[in-house]
């Protein structure tokens, strides 16, 4: 262990092309694509072979026998098998916090690199039963003689049978994440032409992106497809207000499945290290994350559900001594067009930054053509636990490509929570 904190260095990113959910990876698994992500990852950095000290990955939707995703998908890579693998979950966030927990532990010495990622697939989703049927089935396990077996079917009736679906909505409210968000849209006087405007502009920088050749090291071909297929270059604002609303069927509701992210599948890995670790496996660093928060709101109680990373922002960067405007770029998760602009208002709001986020002014705007440069998860998708590794990725590679600057991450996520994390490269 070191008495002097370490910086920490992103060496880079690698990940799959994010696909629309039963389409191209519809035969596909959490393992799957998570393994053949950290291959890609351990080509690109020429990791075959070698011992890494962690790698901590996962998935928001799984099955149970993905208890030990992480693991099991190192081990069906050429990494060393003396690796050991750890498995995270904090919804949206998965991945990002994983980075955020090797980071710490290279910060300190207590290790020298590691792997944060996260996948995710709803083609693939686990169906069970409802509990009562569950229980009779484990009675019938531990039953042993024939007439036991019998009696743990006593009163069974066909209803029993019907398959029980992940759920899409909050366990507190049930209500769904669009749901919120609409709530949230209503609050902050949100417009459908405002929303409209950002998908479209994501589409379109990503499409540029693509077109350019700046995600070629970081997109690995896999499945047989090689970009995002829920890109749409040629997304206009006509298209875009020709659809109609999904998560409310109030006249004032504003989302639709234009202006909110799809249901994606997919997997994102980024490597992270020492700078004497980095150094002596011959490997460049593309920048340093030197802060990260995580925060949560109190949304059962009427605060908006993915609001909390205007409260992990700010106390991000009262800890770090930094403004909103010290930033070169802005990497703001798009889980609906509508979350984004809602959190710049709320940052731009004298009410709420006094009343919320506790500050004697406003955050303050943004230079908005320093966010999301080459589009975000509204155009590339989001493939839950997977979006924190594409980003921290994306960004590194950002500001490798600028040659200096400084990042800012937010990411909203279920059950109320933001994570949020300050990149840097001199």
């Amino acid at each position: 262990m070191s008495n002097q904190l370490r910086r920490i260095a992103v060496i880079g990113g690698s990940r799959i092309p994010f696909c629309r959910s039963n389409s191209i990876y519809s035969e596909k698994t959490n393992l799957d694509m998570l393994s053949a992500t950290i291959q890609g990852l351990a080509d690109r950095f020429d990791l075959n072979g070698k011992q890494l000290d962690e790698v901590i990955a996962g998935a928001v939707t799984t099955h149970a026998k993905d208890w030990n995703l992480a693991r099991e998908a190192l081990l069906s890579t050429r990494l060393s098998p003396l690796t050991p693998g750890i498995t995270l979950q904090q919804a949206c966030g998965t991945s990002l916090q994983a980075a955020m927990m090797i980071g710490a532990k290279i910060a300190c010495g207590q290790i020298e690199c590691g792997i944060a990622a996260g996948t995710d697939t709803t083609s693939d989703p686990p169906i069970s039963f409802g509990r009562k049927f569950s229980q009779r089935l484990v009675k019938m396990g531990a039953a042993r003689t024939g007439k036991q077996r019998l009696r743990a079917f006593k009163g069974f009736g066909p209803g029993e049978l019907k398959p029980v679906f992940p759920a899409n909505g909050e366990p507190r409210t049930g209500l769904s994440m669009g749901g919120h968000c609409e709530r949230m849209a209503r609050e902050w006087k949100i417009t459908r032409e405002d929303q409209d405007r950002l998908a479209m502009e994501s589409h379109v920088k990503a499409a540029k992106a693509f077109d350019e050749g700046l995600f070629d090291d970081l997109v690995t071909p896999w499945g047989g497809v090689s970009r995002d297929n829920n890109i749409k270059a040629d997304s206009n604002m006509e298209k875009l207000a020709s659809l109609r609303t999904v998560f409310s069927k109030r006249d004032d509701a504003t989302l639709t499945a234009g202006n909110s992210t799809p249901l994606t599948d997919g997997a994102a890995a980024v490597l992270l290290a020492s700078e004497d670790w980095a150094k002596a496996n011959n490997l460049p660093v593309q920048a340093y994350i030197t802060a990260s928060r995580t925060s949560a709101v109190d949304f059962v109680n009427d605060e908006g559900l993915l609001m909390a990373p205007t409260v992990a922002v700010s106390e991000m960067l009262q800890s770090a001594g930094l403004t909103l405007q010290d930033f070169d770029f802005y990497e703001i998760h798009e889980a609906f067009a509508a979350q984004v602009l809602c959190t710049l208002a709320a940052w731009e709001s004298e009410d709420y930054c006094r009343d919320r986020l506790g500050l004697d002014a406003p955050m303050g705007s943004i230079d908005r053509t320093r966010m999301n440069i080459h589009g975000s998860s509204l155009a590339v998708g989001h493939p839950f636990a997977a979006t924190g590794a594409r980003i921290v990725g994306n960004l590194a590679q950002i500001l490798e490509n600028a040659g200096s600057g400084r990042g800012l991450i937010s990411i909203c996520t279920a059950g109320g929570m933001g994570v949020a994390a300050i990149m840097e490269r001199e």
